[in-house]
């Protein structure tokens, strides 16, 4: 197993710096990602993409090494964008998969003496886990082709969040810490204030450098409101986001009211929709 890398002692105030403080080849995966990855290697000739996909979209990190990876092999080839696990499995192929995918180096490990940062980067997958849920769910009920692409979208929106758990804990805290002393600041101030830049920038700039797909990378992007999938996002992490801690947000009602528009429909069938994929 690959030995964890240093936290960041000294945070960069631009982004280039922070860029430069990230290998898509060092990224860790959840400890159980990486077992399941080592349980199902002897026996790869009897997998294919769809049984081994479910086992890594719930690890949005992994999605990323392996979108990158993929996207590294298609670099000045004329061959299409996979913009989904499977289709990015289906392209590399099973064997190169666990031919490149092994002794990954791991959240846990890399993290075992920050307790709080561990809980924090989990903090950060429960919501992307809920968001995709909602995002899925919101997609069918608008009959959208891209329903798959837009849940994936959703998992990875925030893995720029994670990665600053992992190299910079002590700064994700610090952020935290802004946040939970004044609820009604914004995530992108705290950002630049403690960073100098902001996450979402960070991830799109990364998105393009490892050349993720570019619907993905559209998808993930908050700045093109105008596309009803980024909206379909942004709500998704959004109810995810309030309903964390209970159902009494007082952000719920406006978040309810988009939701609605979203899916026309009025703010009484919203909830009721809302309350039915929470407990599905």
């Amino acid at each position: 197993m690959n030995a964890p890398l240093p936290l960041i002692a000294t945070l960069p105030r631009d982004l280039p710096g922070w860029m430069r403080l990230f290998d898509v080849r060092a990224i860790p995966v959840s400890a159980a990602t990486a077992e399941q990855i080592e349980v199902l290697r002897p026996d790869e000739d009897a997998i294919d993409a769809h049984r081994l996909a479910p086992l890594l979209e719930h690890d949005p990190l992994m999605v990323v090494r392996l979108l990158a990876h993929v996207g590294a092999l298609r670099r000045g080839r004329d061959l299409g964008a996979p913009e989904t696990v499977v289709e990015a499995l289906v392209m590399l192929g099973i064997t190169p998969f666990f031919r490149t995918f092994a002794a990954l180096p791991t959240i846990e490990d890399a993290l075992q003496d920050q307790p709080l940062a561990l809980a924090g980067y989990r903090a950060v997958l429960d919501r992307s886990y809920r968001g995709a849920r909602y995002a899925m769910a919101f997609a069918v009920h608008r009959m959208d082709p891209d329903a798959e692409v837009i849940r994936e979208a959703t998992l990875l929106h925030d893995f720029a969040e994670l990665l600053l758990w992992w190299r910079a804990p002590a700064a994700a805290l610090a952020i935290a810490d802004r946040q939970r002393a004044d609820p009604h600041l914004r995530s992108a101030v705290a950002q630049r204030e403690v960073l100098g830049i902001e996450l979402a920038d960070l991830e799109q700039a990364l998105m393009k450098r490892w050349q993720l797909p570019p619907m993905l990378a559209r998808i993930t992007d908050d700045h093109h409101a105008e596309d009803v999938r980024v909206r379909n996002v942004v709500l998704a992490l959004r109810v995810a986001r309030h309903t964390a801690r209970g159902w009494d947000n007082p952000a719920l009602p406006d978040d309810i009211d988009d939701v609605g528009r979203l899916l026309n429909l009025g703010a009484a069938p919203a909830l009721r929709l809302l309350h039915d994929i929470e407990e599905e």
